[in-house]
């Protein structure tokens, strides 16, 4: 595992919180909604989650409608989060 993306994934509230709510596919106002957060925070951490290479939208080239799943990175990464109970 790469420990820098894990590093990288908990320093934040929002990515640690969206890594852990992609149990299953989800769109942006899913979370949002689940998470109580701001639909720019959601947009943001999904991008750098994104970048990372820890999730993956499904429905790329969408402009509405996106649907995005943990990569295998990601599930590592999420069930390191798990195991750390962060």
């Amino acid at each position: 595992m790469d420990t820098k993306k894990l590093s990288f994934a908990v320093r934040s509230k929002t990515r640690r919180k969206i890594l852990m709510a992609l149990e299953s596919n989800k769109m942006p106002s899913q979370l949002k909604k689940e998470l109580k957060l701001e639909d720019s925070n959601v947009a943001r951490a999904l991008r750098e989650l994104e970048k990372e290479g820890l999730i993956k939208c499904i429905t790329s080239p969408a402009k509405m409608g996106k649907i995005f799943r943990l990569t295998k990175e990601g599930k590592e990464i999420r069930e390191e989060v798990m195991r750390m109970r962060l």
